[in-house]
């Protein structure tokens, strides 16, 4: 556990990111178990859903895999492959199409090379290391007035927090592609599109928390590091 979790300041900065995060989480499993519950009115399964709409787009190279996990689905650029949970994958439930077209809606950013995108994907690598290192570095640096330790700590840390500003605009348009496509496709009718939206609205939530915690925590690095000046 990092040393700053007993600064009484950095707990204070922190807890509506905190707070809000746990909601989220309480929130997207809450809607997403209601609506699981809600068996779409045609009877697809996510899964030739998802194939629907990947082929409506060209996307017949984009390969459709199973991963264990609950809502672990996501679509991965580099190879070309979505993949949906246990729970998404097999089910005709509002709430699984509903999280399947949102990945498909991540598959037609990287076909038309949306910027957000191309952004965050660029992000990863620095952002996987800062979200750690970055703070590492600063706890090391700044007891010993390593000024320039704190820094490179600060810096890395900014590339996390910026991959996870970079994704609030993916994750929204994804959402929007997703029920744009539901509904011109007619794969749900407007009143299980509201379901849909009500699981990706909660979905959303999750992001917005991850990212006022990330903001949270830098501005929290930036006043300590001005502070011991």
């Amino acid at each position: 556990m990092y040393p700053m979790m007993f600064d009484p300041t950095y707990m204070v900065m922190i807890l509506p990111a905190l707070l809000l995060a746990v909601y989220a989480q309480f929130k997207v499993k809450s809607t997403f178990a209601r609506f699981s519950n809600v068996r779409a009115s045609r009877g697809q399964s996510a899964d030739s859903v998802t194939r629907m709409l990947l082929d409506k787009f060209g996307l017949h190279n984009v390969k459709i895999e199973r991963v264990g996990g609950n809502l672990t689905d996501h679509y991965d650029p580099r190879s070309k492959t979505l993949r949906l949970s246990d729970s998404v994958g097999g089910s005709s439930s509002i709430a699984a199409i509903g999280v399947a077209a949102h990945e498909v809606g991540h598959a037609v950013q990287d076909l038309k090379g949306y910027a957000p995108l191309r952004i965050r994907n660029s992000l990863v690598p620095a952002a996987s290391l800062g979200s750690n290192l970055g703070i590492l570095l600063f706890i090391i640096g700044l007891p010993m007035g390593m000024g320039s330790l704190v820094t490179l700590g600060i810096i890395l840390f900014s590339c996390a927090v910026l991959f996870q500003i970079v994704t609030l605009p993916v994750e929204f348009d994804a959402s929007s592609r997703a029920l744009a496509l539901l509904s011109e496709t007619g794969t749900l009718s407007p009143q299980e599109l509201s379901g849909a939206r009500s699981v990706l609205s909660a979905a959303a939530l999750t992001y917005i928390a991850a990212t006022l915690m990330a903001v949270m925590q830098l501005l929290y690095l930036l006043s300590r590091s001005r502070n011991r000046r």
